[in-house]
């Protein structure tokens, strides 16, 4: 790897909230959106960042392009709807246990 790679993932590594992110990759974006979504823009984030080729060097433009994605789902979208994490994807958004199934 080279040292404008290793610059790269060393600016990465400072970076904490979706805010920095956006800020750093130049990405504008709705303070409103972030705010509610900023767990969920990160974490799928992650997800694309995780789809792309193991072991590959980050690369700025692919980074960025993966950012502005997943922010970008959220701009007409919710969390509700993304279902990004677990909580979200209840069966048919419901859940049935019989009393019968309940032992002492």
């Amino acid at each position: 790897m080279g040292s404008e790679t290793d610059g790269f993932q060393d600016d990465l590594a400072e970076l904490g909230s979706a805010e920095e992110f956006l800020d750093y990759f130049g990405i504008p974006f709705d303070v409103r959106i972030v705010q509610v979504n900023r767990l969920h823009i990160l974490q799928r984030f992650h997800d694309y960042l995780a789809k792309q080729e193991a072991g590959k060097a980050p690369e700025y433009e692919a980074w960025r392009g993966w950012l502005l994605r997943a922010y970008e789902d959220f701009v007409g979208s919710s969390a509700q709807q993304e279902k990004v994490f677990a909580v979200f994807h209840k069966a048919d958004g419901s859940s049935f246990m019989p009393l019968s199934s309940l032992s002492d």
